[in-house]
């Protein structure tokens, strides 16, 4: 079924680690199930989402060296 993005809003986690993570899902599609309803009598919908995870702070103590480009001899 169509739909239109109203909103996308980040989720901001903090890490037992010291990291701290923003995540936001998008929706890629949505369906909804014919004669399919909750308990209270709500339409039973199923999506298609990706989940962005981004990181805003990494304590040091977790990061290692960045590997070097592909086809890059050192």
């Amino acid at each position: 079924m169509d739909f239109e993005t109203v909103k996308e809003d980040w989720n901001e986690y903090k890490l037992s680690d010291g990291s701290t993570l923003k995540v936001k899902t998008v929706l890629i599609g949505v369906r909804r199930l014919k004669n399919q309803y909750t308990p209270t009598g709500d339409p039973v919908y199923v999506i298609t989402s990706h989940n962005v995870v981004r990181s805003l702070h990494v304590p040091e103590k977790l990061k290692r060296r960045p590997a070097p480009p592909a086809g890059t001899t050192i």
